[in-house]
């Protein structure tokens, strides 16, 4: 693989991978033209700081220790992806606009520049502290600020950088202040094209400081989904079923964890779209060997998705994916029964399984994806199921 001069890793924070892939966002589909397209990439959590966290360190949610919204930091035996390309004579900077990204969780580690600046909620209280998703989505740094100091950031990097740029404005509330799609079908693509005209101006302002995206490796993801509660056929939330679900956190349904990913630079195949199955996991490898570094040592969970970039057709990849932000929501006493959930997604040729297993309960559920795409139909099966090791199959 050739060395790759600098990385650039997008987050888009609360995309589905069915508007990403819509063709409403004129930046995405940039991306995807210059790059590789994984239609099939599962996240390891429905939440923001787990799931940076497992793309940042190729672990699983259980080997790099943040597993709750808000208990849980960086474990301190885990090397991140910043720290690898620090040591490796990268500059490292990162602009991110959530509380989900705070450094508290350790997720600055490796990186020289920080910016999690983000204002208070309105009531004055701080977003760190606060459990229920959607309030949090109320302290943000917006689309325009994200990609002006991101730009600024690089601008003044005159060697091999790495950029992390994260853009949160598909959260909840789903105001976008400006209409940058005018065939949205709601609020909500409002928003995922308002984070997607900025991208573009952030590309715009790399090329203008001396940074042709033809030198860059590019990997944009998204973190998590969201329900939107009747808003797509797929959704659960709400009055569908799952009050306790807002926007994404407590359900394991494709709805939050199928998410885009596409990945571009020199040695990546331009305009290719990959149909098997990936995970958000496999990113941290795959940069490694793009950009020519040694692999960790510690044996990540993930594995380089530069196997696809070749001739041959790889195996789709068994996804894991877990939630234990049930334990966070049923603490204020409006939803006790509530348990934390794993799953594991698998895809062999025609045949597409997911199974959905209450962790410490007694509930599995199995969905045939290709017949009931929408997860609407799972068949349930009774049975003991007390630890984290998977349901007894």
């Amino acid at each position: 693989m050739p060395t790759v001069t600098s990385l650039v890793l997008i987050s888009l924070d609360t995309v589905r991978a069915d508007v990403a892939y819509s063709g409403k966002m004129p930046g995405i589909e940039a991306l995807r033209r210059r790059g590789t397209t994984f239609r099939q990439a599962i996240s390891s959590a429905p939440l923001t700081p787990i799931s940076h966290a497992s793309v940042f360190t190729g672990l699983q949610p259980a080997r790099h220790g943040i597993r709750h919204l808000l208990r849980e930091q960086l474990r301190p035996d885990t090397t991140t992806l910043a720290e690898r390309l620090r040591a490796a004579g990268y500059a490292t900077g990162a602009v991110v606009s959530c509380p989900g990204l705070n450094r508290w969780y350790g997720m600055d580690r490796g990186f020289d520049h920080y910016d999690d600046e983000i204002p208070r909620l309105p009531d004055g209280s701080d977003p760190l502290t606060v459990n229920d998703v959607k309030l949090r989505g109320l302290a943000l740094k917006r689309a325009p600020l994200v990609a002006d100091r991101a730009a600024a950031w690089a601008a003044r990097q005159e060697g091999p950088f790495f950029l992390f740029a994260h853009f949160f404005d598909a959260h909840w509330p789903y105001e976008p202040p400006e209409d940058f799609c005018p065939d949205a079908a709601n609020p909500y693509e409002g928003e995922v094209a308002y984070s997607d005209h900025y991208l573009q101006l952030l590309f715009r302002r790399l090329e203008e400081a001396g940074h042709p995206l033809d030198d860059l490796l590019v990997v944009c993801f998204s973190d998590h989904g969201e329900d939107l509660a009747g808003w797509y056929p797929n959704d659960h939330s709400g009055d569908l079923g799952h009050p306790y679900e807002e926007g994404h956190g407590c359900l394991l349904f494709d709805t939050t964890q199928h998410v885009p990913l596409i990945v571009g630079g020199p040695g990546v195949p331009r305009g290719r779209e990959i149909t098997e199955q990936v995970r958000l996991v496999d990113i941290a490898p795959t940069v490694l060997e793009l950009l020519g570094l040694d692999p960790y040592k510690d044996g990540p969970d993930g594995r380089s998705l530069t196997e696809f970039f070749g001739e041959r057709t790889p195996a789709a990849r068994p996804a894991y994916s877990e939630t234990y932000h049930p334990e966070e929501r049923r603490s204020d006493g409006r939803f006790p029964g509530l348990l934390p959930l794993a799953s594991v997604r698998l895809c062999e040729g025609d045949s597409r399984q997911k199974v959905i297993w209450q962790i410490g309960g007694d509930r599995v559920e199995q969905y045939d994806l290709a017949a009931d795409p929408d997860e609407l139909r799972g068949r349930t099966v009774s049975c003991r199921q007390n630890d984290e090791t998977g349901p007894p199959w």
